[in-house]
């Protein structure tokens, strides 16, 4: 399961750039996941606040997230033992960093700072 931001939940995070539709962001996604070959083994699903499904359903096992939101998976842990569900294993990883060592983001790409490889404009 992979989790895009929906128009709703990105217009109240008040972002300093245009950011693309919905159906556009999950339709890039979707991509990336049949160029990779692993189409069959995701599927995109709408966020409509920082802890998405997470926090209610049962099927959920794990959490792969950046070493940045780390703090909303325990928060997300938090949520789900309240509400009677095992805790989900935490993964951090680490942001994938542009030709200046610095994280690639949506907003240095907006603005033409980087291209969405990381390389710089």
């Amino acid at each position: 399961m992979i989790g895009v931001t929906s128009d709703e939940f990105v217009n109240r995070l008040h972002k300093p750039h245009k950011v693309d539709p919905y159906a556009s962001r999950k339709r890039d996604v979707e991509r990336l996941l049949a160029r990779w070959g692993l189409q069959s083994r995701g599927r995109v699903v709408p966020l409509h606040d920082r802890f998405g499904p997470t926090v209610e359903d049962r099927q959920i096992e794990a959490l792969v997230v950046s070493k940045r939101t780390i703090n909303t998976a325990y928060e997300i842990n938090t949520k789900r033992r309240a509400n009677h569900l095992r805790p989900l294993a935490i993964i951090p990883i680490d942001l994938i960093m542009a030709e200046d060592k610095r994280p690639i983001s949506s907003t240095r790409i907006r603005r033409g700072r980087i291209d969405r490889e990381g390389r710089l404009v």
